[in-house]
């Protein structure tokens, strides 16, 4: 009854692990017989069937499954889809951005276990059936890395609790492990005390190949003594050790012969002595593998009461490795996870089309950003601008970045960006003639627009490369134009690429539609791979001629044969771009110029800062060495007091004692005095040091008084203070000058 209270059990954690890790067809090879899963997520309709491959997404799942460790994984990857819940791609995107906070901060995440183990897993319910020592192994190691795992989570708390919620109705089972150890050693190999029978038989075994072996070496010893045996002595044959006899004495040596050499010079032969022993040694072998078999078995069977368990270890293992992957990448490309809308839109800062970021990381380039938006007021975006000059570049990365988010994949963008979720998504991109319908490149092009105007909608996403071209200007921008009106009236978002005029005046003029230039430098005759929304841009077509050595008169009378009107809008077009250009470079400068002034401004402050706290920090010190000053003079009058107390109680001569206390208490004004009286003499006087002489000024080190000297007598003086003369003893006075008055 509890075997099948846990089968239940496991079999609800195997169809939440698949909800939370949206792993459907994986879990479809390992879910218990009668279990039914129901796939409650939708997925994104794709049209045509090509359509992820048309903006380049197989080629960033190929390198996501370069990431990958485990089959669990790359299986997982091989059956992306594309969600169109909010929650099941905001909750992928969250696991995907903590696993990668956790690779960026060092940390390693211990699920290390990467066999692939379906076949194993297939096998051990089945009755009767046997896992090698290896296959146990490698169940052994799978419950220990579940274990690694659990407790990981634990020391690390709630700081992932999106990685977490995977395995919070998963329990490690240690019986898993201990039953797996009991016979198994970490090489794979059944344990001698797997069983008492096994103990006994390989006991056996070891005396008997211990005996055989001597009885082989003494009875080569003897051959050889004998000068029987060939150069090589001895040799194995049909699994036997057998000795290498030259062929003239095969019929002396007494045993079982097994071989010749090539030459037939040799012959094998095994001793009699040792034939009884190895007769024993096979039947103990024998014995031993039979043995080693029923203990498998036996194992095996006891195992598969976990096999629903092992098999959600198992997943559970497969989606944090393929979640690693996912945060690999993100790392390779600098990606994020965006913000996420519920309703369809696309609102992209800084967004760099991966697969071109990694080519041009690799090259040491820089990868110009993109930024645009598609929302309700802003719904079909026109792209004009010259050929090669990123145009499909653009259109292809807003594409393959909502592919991407709609997939939990972080995208190369800000994490500003904002990203809805779209039903549809339809392309068409390239050449799309078809051979075998006998449809040229046209009539496929009208083809696909029809499908888009039949099933457009508010949550379609489209992306038409060259809009109406394959046919006649004129008449194909008047399709072109009626289309668009089409996918507008259906509240359809998208980008649309085109060279027509009549699409770029139609966006100034129908709600919802808006323009969109590629940047380029007519002087370099170089793209600059930058979008500028709200002005459409010129196709260059004169200047890039002009620039690459067409013949001045050609490119003249093509001047002449375009007619005037549409020969004035396109270098009306193409003025007004390049003043965007020249426009947008001082703005760069500008911005330059401001962003040095706020960092000079910045270094000024932390100067001014620091400059304050070492002041302040200067006269804390000062007064905290005045304090300490004072405290010390203090503690030295306390203790002298104490001891004029101690003097007035035990001496006799009151007076003594008395001029003692006065000594103390006016120490502190003698001090001051003092003080005052050397600031005084900084003021008026320098002190030059050396040999005092007759006739120099002296100033005592003691109060600081200045006078003359006027007389040396050894190590005493006079001293002259005014008018009146001192005998000092001259060690205590220091040579001055007097200081010249400042005008």
């Amino acid at each position: 009854m509890k075997q099948l209270i846990g089968v239940a059990a496991t079999a609800s954690v195997l169809k939440t692990i698949a909800n939370i890790g949206g792993g459907y067809l994986i879990l479809q090879r390992l879910k218990p017989a009668g279990m039914k899963l129901e796939r409650t997520d939708t997925m994104m309709q794709l049209y045509p069937a090509y359509a992820a491959e048309a903006l380049e997404f197989n080629k960033v799942a190929d390198l996501l499954l370069l990431k990958c460790r485990t089959d669990a994984a790359r299986e997982r990857v091989a059956n992306i889809r594309f969600h169109t819940r909010l929650d099941h791609m905001e909750r992928e995107l969250l696991q995907a951005s903590e696993f990668k906070t956790i690779q960026d901060g060092g940390d390693h995440f211990p699920n290390d276990f990467t066999r692939s183990m379906e076949r194993e897993l297939k096998l051990l319910p089945v009755s009767g059936s046997v896992l090698s020592g290896e296959q146990l192994l490698a169940f052994y190691q799978l419950s220990l890395n579940m274990r690694d795992i659990l407790l990981w989570f634990k020391k690390h708390n709630e700081l992932f609790p999106h990685l977490r919620a995977l395995s919070e109705r998963i329990t490690y089972e240690k019986k898993i492990a201990e039953l797996v150890m009991a016979v198994i050693d970490d090489h794979g190999i059944v344990r001698d005390t797997a069983s008492t029978e096994l103990m006994r038989i390989r006991s056996e075994l070891g005396k008997a190949r211990y005996e055989a072996r001597r009885a082989f070496e003494s009875a080569l010893r003897k051959l050889n003594k004998q000068g029987y045996l060939a150069d090589i002595s001895e040799s194995f044959m049909n699994g036997r050790r057998t000795a290498a006899v030259l062929a003239e004495y095969k019929r002396i040596v007494k045993g079982i012969l097994h071989g010749e050499s090539d030459t037939q010079k040799t012959v094998f032969i095994e001793p009699e002595e040792t034939i009884e022993l190895n007769i024993e040694i096979f039947s103990l072998e024998r014995a031993e593998t039979r043995e080693i078999h029923r203990i498998l078995v036996q194992a095996t069977k006891d195992l598969a009461v976990y096999s629903e368990q092992l098999a959600a270890y198992y997943q559970l293992c497969g989606i944090y490795d393929y979640i690693r992957a996912k945060a690999l990448l993100a790392i390779d490309v600098d990606g994020h996870m965006p913000r996420l809308s519920p309703h369809p839109g696309l609102h992209l800062v800084n967004a760099r089309h991966p697969l071109l970021y990694l080519h041009n990381k690799q090259l040491k380039k820089t990868t110009i950003p993109l930024n645009l938006t598609l929302d309700r007021q802003t719904r079909i975006l026109i792209i004009s601008g010259p050929n090669a000059g990123g145009k499909t570049v653009s259109m292809k990365t807003a594409g393959l970045l909502q592919l991407m988010v709609q997939a939990g994949l972080l995208i190369p963008a800000s994490e500003q960006s904002e990203v809805g979720v779209f039903r549809q998504l339809m392309v068409q991109i390239g050449d799309t003639q078809s051979i075998e319908h006998e449809l040229s490149t046209y009539s496929a092009h009208l083809q696909d627009m029809k499908h888009f105007m039949d099933f457009a909608n508010g949550k379609t996403l489209f992306f038409i490369d060259e809009l109406g071209s394959g046919s006649d200007p004129n008449l194909g921008g008047a399709f072109a134009e009626a289309i668009v009106e089409d996918l507008a009236q259906k509240n359809a978002l998208g980008i649309i690429t085109t060279h027509y005029l009549n699409l770029k005046v139609m966006a100034g003029k129908v709600r919802g539609i808006f323009n969109g230039a590629m940047a380029f430098d007519e002087e370099k005759l170089e793209p600059l791979y930058q979008l500028t929304t709200g002005k459409p841009g010129s196709s260059y077509t004169f200047a890039i001629a002009q620039r690459s050595g067409l013949p001045a008169a050609v490119i003249e009378r093509a001047r002449q044969l375009t007619q005037r009107e549409h020969f004035k809008l396109d270098k009306m077009l193409h003025q007004t771009e390049q003043q965007s250009v020249r426009l947008t470079d001082k703005e760069k400068e500008l911005d330059k110029l401001i962003k040095e002034n706020e960092r000079l401004k910045k270094n000024y402050k932390e100067l001014t800062d620091k400059e304050v706290l070492k002041q302040q920090h200067e006269t804390l010190r000062l007064q905290n060495a005045v304090k300490k000053e004072e405290l010390d003079y203090l503690r030295d009058t306390e203790r002298k007091f104490k001891q004029i107390i101690q003097d007035w109680k035990k001496t006799e001569n009151k007076q003594e004692v008395i001029k003692a206390a006065e000594s103390v208490l006016f120490r502190k004004k003698t001090i001051d005095t003092n003080a005052a009286a050397a600031r005084k003499a900084d003021k008026n006087y320098d002190t030059t040091g050396g040999k005092p002489k007759t006739g120099d000024l002296v100033r005592n080190k003691i109060n600081h008084q200045v006078g003359t000297l006027a007389e040396l007598r050894d190590k005493r003086a006079i001293v002259k203070i005014g008018n009146m003369p001192f005998t000092v003893n001259i060690d205590e006075w220091v040579v001055v000058r007097k200081k010249a008055q400042q005008k």
